[in-house]
């Protein structure tokens, strides 16, 4: 059973990781299933219809994982869960790096993981949807595709370059003969698509890494004390079906099994085991010499002889005022009122629900930012407040909305983002290009530069040209052609801004203005020729 587990865990993260990788692959997400873990996630469900008071119905899919948790305990955690299986070899480095623990029971701090969860979602029944930025789901998701891959990929190709410029020899060898294939099969088949970067990436990368370190301190320390998912599946699973059966004739108190206790599930303490806490990983039942330990199917019906859930009421309530406390503090900066101006940066991929909807169903976990083929969609900082962090939005500079894209639609887990037909993508105005005519070669130098026009990629071009007469220094004359933005066509796609000369400050940005999710930010009157009040 243990190999068998560590076999199913591996399998489900390599899948994980697979799936990752694919969705960058321009054309490919055609499918549901590369939403698996995420429709397998019960916390995304309930926390979605929280939220939104609406069942995404793809998510349903994750009350078979609840079945599966009743019946057989929190296996999911223990078999399937990518998160977990990281955690699982974090934890196997440590005891080679500081040997086994020693005897440990349940810990207060058991409790703090079932805290977060209740404070969480009470926030999401006011609409605050942060379940995301700690759902393990998630955030594997966004620190895969924040940081882990895209620091493999320059650590592949700029690894394999310098070998290559360098031309290392080992004796008659060169080293090439080995680097190159290997650099070629991860670019054939691996990466297959340019490499990405991204904003904050680096602060994503970090909590990642601290995460998996805290294995250090504790073996599973996320999945013990802060993992909601792991609470949520631990309030199911207090009266499994499958049950540790301990023989107190042949146990001889040893204490292997506790040793070899990922969850501290007290496995050695007749009537005290924790069915809350069990990964049902068989390490247990393993590491008895006796046969003392075994696990074997009861009625659910019957209450388990074992430890109960250690969350009395008053710190349930505590949990809710705490969520209700976070609540205000993410409602109360101006940035999230609805009567202030709107960040000009926050240009949401096209499809995306009107902003205070948009925040309750995004996850932040990223998938929309590793399908976009230009890098262009990146994590939000706090421009748009706590809410929106690392949630996606474009950045013209770094790269545009393709027109023929609609990626960001298809591997939206949540609905967050509408998967829209190619053709209603791209009537989606997400944004409104300006001309800084200071910066601007026609405008202010009178040179030719007609850049931004030739490379607008809709059919009736939404940048056009008039040739007008400058006068230059030495009095002569010159005609130039002079690039202007027709409103009434400009969808914000931003490969203008991208395309631009001027690469520090471009001479044409794109800003939120114009959107068609927002009634309050369009200034421009379709078909009117004015602004409002003009």
């Amino acid at each position: 059973m243990q190999w068998l587990r560590r076999i199913c865990q591996g399998v489900c993260l390599v899948l994980f990781l697979w799936i990752a990788l694919q969705v960058r692959v321009v054309g490919y997400p055609t499918r549901e299933w590369f939403k698996l873990f995420f429709d397998l996630n019960p916390l995304i469900l309930i926390a979605t219809a929280l939220a939104t008071h609406e069942i995404v119905t793809a998510l349903l899919w994750s009350l078979i994982t609840l079945g599966v948790t009743v019946l057989l305990g929190r296996v999911f955690c223990g078999w399937v869960c990518p998160l977990g299986a990281v955690h699982a070899m974090a934890s196997w480095f440590r005891q080679r790096l500081k040997g086994r623990a020693g005897m440990e029971t349940r810990s207060p701090w058991h409790r703090a993981k079932y805290v977060l969860l209740i404070a969480l979602l009470v926030m999401a029944i006011f609409g605050v949807h942060l379940i995301g930025i700690l759902d393990p789901i998630s955030l594997l998701y966004r620190s895969v595709t924040a940081g882990v891959l895209p620091g493999a990929h320059y650590a592949v190709e700029d690894s394999a370059t310098a070998i290559y410029h360098a031309d290392p020899h080992i004796g008659p060898l060169p080293l090439t003969a080995i680097t190159e294939p290997v650099y070629r099969f991860f670019r054939d088949r691996v990466f297959q698509a340019p490499r990405q970067a991204f904003l904050s990436g680096t602060l994503i990368s970090g909590l990642f890494i601290a995460i998996v370190a805290l294995n250090l301190v504790r073996q599973r320390f996320w999945c013990r004390y802060l993992c909601p998912l792991g609470a949520l599946l631990g309030l199911f699973a207090q009266r499994p079906a499958l049950r540790l059966r301990q023989d107190e004739g042949q146990c001889n108190h040893c204490g292997k099994c506790n040793l070899a206790c990922p969850a501290a599930a007290q496995p050695d303490r007749p009537g005290e085991w924790l069915s809350t806490e069990c990964y049902g990983c068989w390490n247990c039942v393993a590491a008895c010499d006796r046969n003392g330990l075994s696990f074997g199917f009861e009625s659910p019906l019957r209450a388990p002889a074992a430890g109960k859930l250690d969350l009395s009421r008053r710190a349930a309530l505590a949990a809710g005022v705490g969520g209700i406390s976070a609540l205000l503090a993410c409602r109360v900066p101006a940035e999230v009122q609805d009567d202030q101006p709107y960040p000009a940066t926050l240009i949401r991929p096209p499809g995306a629900l009107p902003e205070r909807e948009f925040l309750q169903r995004c996850l932040a976990c990223g998938a929309c930012m590793r399908a976009c083929p230009t890098n262009g969609l990146q994590p939000v900082a706090l421009e748009a407040g706590i809410e929106a962090l690392w949630t996606p939005k474009l950045v013209p500079k770094i790269g545009y909305c393709a027109y023929d894209c609609h990626l960001c639609g298809k591997v939206c887990p949540t609905g967050a983002i509408q998967n829209l037909k190619k053709a209603a993508k791209q009537e989606v105005r997400i944004g409104l290009a300006f001309f800084d005519v200071s910066r601007c070669l026609p405008h202010n130098f009178g040179r030719e530069c007609i850049v931004c026009e030739e490379h607008c990629p809709l059919p009736r071009k939404a940048i056009y040209l008039v040739e007008q007469d400058v006068v230059l220094r030495d009095g002569s004359i010159r005609t130039v052609k002079q690039p202007f933005v027709d409103p009434d066509l400009c969808i914000g796609c931003g490969v203008c801004e991208w395309s631009c000369v001027f690469q520090e400050e471009p001479a044409i940005r794109v800003t939120s203005a114009n959107e068609s999710r927002n009634p309050k930010n369009q200034p421009i009157l379709p078909g009117a020729g004015g602004f409002y009040g003009g």
